[in-house]
């Protein structure tokens, strides 16, 4: 690899790594830089593509968690298909996500990148000046209420809020309903025996003022982020499951 591109190598350490250096008040000094640039120029070539692409995927939050329990000597990537990427005790489903600080007009862009589908509502709500991004990399334990759980009659959004609070859940951010939405497939979310995973976070008012929950659907052809009634009163089917956070 020549040594222009190697400098773009140095470069994009120094991009990538500049939001956690301001978090932690870090500063890199010259001598670590050059170390680096050393340790490439040593590197046999054939190896220094394998560098550039794990570079290039630091970018992303869910790749720097993988790489630093990599160096920890842990599982990189502890949860990878299928089954694995969630577990069910007792009606309760759990797995983590990881935020990534994006903004609302960034999550419905970066969603129809991956040939995901937010309906009109949903987009309404995410462009709400009411939705305020987490902290990127912030890691989130979620835990899943089944609609199994309770009988169909009492089956409304107030007392599934009061069932979560008795467990001591809390409320989600609504990125983590998008979150959800890339992380499950539609053939996954039939697996865990529901048509939709709704985040029950603070409702957000849609354009026509009806307070709204965003949530991962397979109802419709296509993996859907859709927008929800989010009155207390409301009555929800048994197949749809209530994500909190920890």
């Amino acid at each position: 690899m020549p040594l222009s591109t190697i400098g773009l190598v140095i470069i994009r350490v120094s991009r990538t790594m500049t939001p956690a250096v301001q978090q932690k008040e870090l500063t890199m000094s010259m001598d670590m830089l050059g170390d680096i640039v050393r340790k490439l120029v040593a590197l046999p070539e054939s190896e220094l593509g394998t560098v550039f692409d794990l570079l290039s995927k630091l970018n992303d939050q869910e790749w720097v968690q993988a790489f630093k329990r990599f160096l920890r000597k842990e599982n990189p990537w502890p949860i990878i298909a299928g089954e694995e990427k969630w577990h069910e005790e007792n009606g309760v489903i759990r797995f983590s996500v990881i935020t990534n600080g994006t903004t609302g007009e960034g999550l419905i862009a970066r969603l129809g990148s991956k040939s995901l589908r937010v309906s009109r509502y949903a987009k309404q709500v995410l462009c709400s000046p009411d939705f305020v991004p987490s902290e990127s990399g912030t890691v989130v334990d979620v835990v899943v209420l089944k609609g199994s759980l309770f009988e169909d009659s009492v089956r409304t959004s107030a007392n599934i809020r009061a069932e979560a609070d008795k467990r001591r859940h809390k409320k989600l951010n609504i990125e983590v309903a998008c979150l959800i939405r890339e992380k499950f497939t539609d053939k996954e979310l039939e697996a865990m025996g529901l048509w939709a995973i709704v985040a029950m976070h603070d409702p957000i008012d849609d354009s026509d003022g009806d307070p709204s929950l965003l949530g991962a659907s397979r109802i419709d052809v296509g993996r859907w982020l859709n927008a929800y009634s989010a009155e207390p009163d409301d009555r929800w089917h048994h197949a749809y499951g209530f994500a909190f956070s920890k």
